[in-house]
């Protein structure tokens, strides 16, 4: 099983964007930003590469939570509401999973419980761990 903190550290562009990891389980896990002046866009509000960024980090320590090495080979989000302060918290937890491939679906949220945006991700299975 995989260490919330340990991979937090490994996944280095998470880390240069005050992501971290804060839990995982079996076929599940839940990312946490702190909202910064460097997360916003033009218009003031948390640049959609952040926000996806956070979903992708869920699922990359979700969907490689058990013994495989997963990558992903599609992802898609649609983003229901803008974000301008506070905290972000992306979950996300396995739908399917075959011999090669997984799908995942995720949630982005902010403290309130509100939803930011919806995550659906396919991943590959390349090896056991």
């Amino acid at each position: 099983m995989l260490n919330p903190k340990e991979f937090t550290e490994r996944d280095k562009f998470g880390l240069y964007n005050g992501m971290e990891v804060i839990s995982v389980e079996k076929g599940r896990a839940k990312t946490r930003m702190e909202i910064k002046a460097h997360h916003k866009n033009g218009i003031g509000t948390v640049h959609g590469g952040a926000i996806f960024t956070l979903a992708d980090l869920a699922f990359a320590a979700a969907s490689n939570s058990a013994d495989d090495i997963v990558t992903s080979i599609s992802a898609t989000m649609a983003f229901t509401k803008a974000a301008t302060e506070g905290v972000l918290f992306a979950e996300a937890w396995e739908v399917s999973r075959s011999t090669k491939l997984v799908t995942y679906e995720a949630r982005v949220t902010n403290a309130s419980n509100e939803i930011i945006a919806a995550f659906q991700g396919l991943g590959y299975i390349k090896r056991k761990v």
